[in-house]
C-alpha cells in the first residue's frame, strides 16, 4: 500500500465523528499474525509463571521480586518490544508493544506499574527524544533490563499542573553541568532504578527542560521511605530529593524548555499504554469470578445459574470486548500513522512522535473508559465472591485496590475527559476535523421535519450503525451550540466540557464494538459470533442510556426556553430505537456462553 493511499483511507485522530468507517478498515484482535499470537502466548506463559503464581508476595511488599521478575522480563526481550533494533530491541509495532503490554499487566498491579514506568516513560522519552549519543549510552541497557529507568516530573506542587514544578537547573561557571536541586514524589521504581528522566527549570524559563540523571547517591540524590499505598504494594514508590545534583551539559534531552512538551507526549502514548495495561486484569478477574460462580452452590445450584450473577458476567465480559475493540482499532490507526510518516521520509522518531500525537483524543478517551471499567468489574469481582472476595486469601480484593490508581495515573480522568473535548475543538479550529459543517448540518435537520418512514434495518447491525450515526448527532448538537455559545471560554465550564466528554467516550467505544463485531460476523460467520453480536448489543444500549442522562444534563444547564426545547427534542429524536433491544435475553445468552467457556473466550 501506498503512502498516499493509506493517507487517504486512514481517519485523522477524531474524525470518527463525522466520517463513516466501515468495519473493514478497523483492525481487531482477530487480525493479529502468527508473530503478534506467539509474542501473545510468551507474555502469557511468562505472567503465569512468574507473576500469578505469586500473586501473595506482591501483596506482601516484596520489592525484591518485582524487580526479579523485570531482570526475568528483561532477559525475555519484554522490555524490548518498542525499541528499535538499532539500540538492541525488537523495534516491533505499535500494536504489538500495546499487545506485550495488554497481556503483561493483568496479574499484578505492581509489576503492570513497574513494567510501564521502565519502559514507557523511563525509556521512550530517550528513544524519542535523545541524541544519538544518548540513545546509544543508555538504551541498550535499559531494553536489556541490565538498567531500569524512572520518570521525575510529580511534586508536592505539581501534579496535573505539569509546568509548575520547582526543581531547579542551574549551570556551572565553566557551562560543562547543570547543578540541579528540588524534590520529587511519586516515583515508581524509584527503589531499583538506575537512572531517572528528571524535569527541572532553568531560571525563570516559561517551560520546563528533561535531563537523563543517573541514579549516584555520591552525587546528591536521596529517598524517601517507601510510600504506604492502598494498592501496588510491591511497586516501588518513593520520593526522590536532589541536592546540587550534578548532571553534565550534555544530558539535557532535547532542547533548553522542551520538557513540558516530552512529558505531555510521553503522556500521550502512556494513556493508551495504561487502557492496554487494563485489559488482561478484566480478562482474569472475569474469569476467576467464572469460575467460582460455577463452583459455588447455594439453594443446591451453582450462584453461575442466579440471574443476579448472571447480569454481573454478562457486564463485566461486554465491557472487556468493547475495550479491546477500541484499545486495537486505535493502536492499528498510530501504527499506520506512523507507516505512512516514515513512508514520506520522516526519522522514526519523530514519526512515532507524531503518529501518537495525532490520536491524542482517543488515547485520553480510552484511558479514561478502560481505567473505569477494570475498577467496575474488580468490584463485581468482589460480590461474586462475596465475603472471599473482601478476604485477602483471594486474589479479588487486591485487583480491586490496584484498579484504583489507573484513574489517577497519566493525567486524572477528570483531566483527560475535559482533554478529549478541548482538543477536539482545537483541531476543529485548526481546520483538522470539519465540525463546524456536520454542526451545522445536525441544526438545520433539527428545523426540518423528520421523516416517518420505517427504515430498512435487516442487514445485521444496520439499526445499531444507524443509532451510532444518530449519537454522534447528539455530540454535535451539544459541542457545536456550546463552542456557539462560549468560544474559547468554553474550557472554563467544566461540568459541560465533563458531560460532552462522556458522549464522545461512548460513541467511539460502541462504534468500535459495533464494527468488530460486524467484521468478524462477515468472516467467520453470524453463527459463530453470536455472543459478540450480543456484546455490541448490550454495549450500544448502555451507551445510549448514558449519553440520554448527559445529554439532557448540559442541554438544560445551558440552554433555556425554545431552544432548549428544541435541543431536548433533538435529544430524543436521536436517541430513539425502532426495534428495543432484550436486555435481559442479551445478558443471558452472554453469561451462558461465558459460564460454558469457564471464562472468557473472545479475544
Amino acid at each position: 500500500m501506498s503512502a498516499e493511499t493509506m493517507e487517504k483511507d486512514i481517519l485523522r485522530g477524531g474524525q470518527f465523528l463525522v466520517k463513516e468507517t466501515k468495519c473493514e478498515d478497523i483492525f481487531t484482535l482477530e487480525d493479529l499474525n502468527e508473530e503478534q499470537k506467539m509474542m501473545r502466548e510468551s507474555t502469557k506463559e511468562f505472567v503465569d509463571r512468574e507473576l500469578w503464581a505469586h500473586w501473595e508476595r506482591f501483596e506482601k511488599k516484596d520489592y525484591a521480586y518485582t524487580e526479579e521478575c523485570m531482570r526475568k522480563a528483561g532477559e525475555l526481550g519484554l522490555l524490548s518490544v518498542a525499541v528499535p533494533e538499532a539500540y538492541g530491541g525488537m523495534g516491533m509495532g505499535f500494536v504489538s508493544t500495546m499487545l506485550v503490554c495488554d497481556y503483561i499487566s493483568g496479574a499484578t498491579g505492581s509489576f503492570s506499574t513497574a513494567f510501564g514506568a521502565h519502559t514507557g516513560i523511563g525509556t521512550m522519552p530517550i528513544t524519542l527524544y535523545g541524541t544519538e549519543e544518548q540513545k546509544q549510552k543508555y538504551v541498550p541497557r535499559l531494553a536489556s533490563g541490565e538498567w531500569f529507568g524512572a520518570y521525575c516530573l510529580t511534586e508536592p506542587g505539581a501534579g496535573s499542573d505539569a509546568n509548575s514544578g520547582k526543581t531547579k537547573a542551574v549551570l556551572s561557571e565553566d557551562g560543562k553541568y547543570y547543578s540541579i536541586t528540588g524534590q520529587k514524589m511519586w516515583i515508581s521504581n524509584a527503589g531499583f532504578c538506575n537512572m531517572f528522566i528528571v524535569f527541572a527549570r532553568i531560571e525563570d524559563d516559561k517551560y520546563i527542560t528533561g535531563f537523563i540523571v543517573e541514579n549516584d547517591p555520591e552525587n546528591g540524590i536521596s529517598f524517601g521511605d517507601e510510600e504506604k499505598k492502598l494498592g501496588i504494594h510491591s511497586s516501588s514508590t518513593r520520593q526522590v530529593f536532589f541536592n546540587e545534583t550534578k548532571v553534565p551539559v550534555e544530558n539535557m534531552l532535547s532542547e533548553r524548555g522542551n520538557g513540558f512538551k516530552i512529558a505531555m507526549n510521553a503522556l500521550n502514548i502512556g494513556r493508551i499504554k495504561l487502557a492496554a495495561a487494563c485489559l488482561e486484569a478484566q480478562r482474569r478477574v472475569l474469569n476467576e469470578a467464572t469460575k467460582y460462580a460455577n463452583e459455588r452452590v447455594q439453594f443446591k445450584t451453582p450462584i453461575i445459574n442466579f440471574g443476579a450473577v448472571k447480569a454481573k458476567i454478562a457486564d463485566m465480559a461486554t465491557n472487556a470486548y468493547v475495550d479491546e475493540s477500541a484499545c486495537y482499532r486505535a493502536a492499528k490507526n498510530i501504527e499506520d500513522r506512523i507507516a505512512i510518516r516514515e513512508a514520506s521520509g520522516n526519522p522514526h522518531q519523530e514519526a512515532e512522535l507524531k503518529g501518537v500525537e495525532e490520536y491524542a483524543i482517543e488515547c485520553s478517551i480510552l484511558k479514561v473508559a478502560v481505567s473505569e471499567h477494570v475498577q467496575h468489574t474488580t468490584d463485581e469481582g468482589i460480590q461474586i465472591f462475596g465475603g472471599m472476595g473482601f478476604s485477602a486469601d483471594t486474589p479479588m480484593e487486591s485487583a480491586w485496590r490496584d484498579a484504583r490508581i489507573s484513574r489517577i495515573y497519566e493525567g486524572t480522568n477528570e483531566i483527560n475527559r475535559m482533554l478529549s473535548v478541548g482538543m477536539l475543538v482545537k483541531k476543529a479550529m485548526k481546520g483538522h476535523v470539519d465540525l463546524l459543517g456536520p454542526a451545522t448540518a445536525v441544526g438545520e435537520e433539527l428545523m426540518g421535519i423528520p421523516s416517518f418512514d420505517t427504515p430498512d434495518f435487516s442487514a445485521l447491525l444496520s439499526e445499531e450503525k444507524d443509532m451510532v450515526a444518530r449519537l454522534k448527532k447528539v455530540f454535535l448538537m451539544i459541542a457545536g451550540k456550546a463552542v456557539q455559545r462560549y468560544g474559547p471560554d468554553l474550557e472554563e465550564h467544566q461540568m459541560l466540557l465533563m458531560s460532552a466528554a462522556d458522549i464522545l467516550i461512548q460513541v467511539y467505544l460502541a462504534e468500535s464494538t459495533i464494527l468488530r463485531a460486524e467484521k468478524n460476523a462477515k468472516r467467520f460467520g453470524e453463527d459463530a459470533q453470536a455472543t459478540q453480536i450480543d456484546m455490541a448489543k448490550l454495549y450500544l444500549y448502555r451507551a445510549v442510556d448514558i449519553i440520554n442522562q448527559k445529554g439532557k444534563e448540559a442541554i438544560v444547564s445551558f440552554t433555556v426556553g425554545d431552544e432548549q426545547r428544541m435541543m431536548l427534542m433533538g435529544l430524543k429524536r436521536f436517541t430513539k430505537y425502532t426495534n428495543q433491544p432484550n436486555v435481559v435475553a442479551l445478558r443471558t445468552q452472554i453469561a451462558d456462553k461465558v459460564a460454558a467457556d469457564n471464562g472468557y473466550t473472545f479475544d
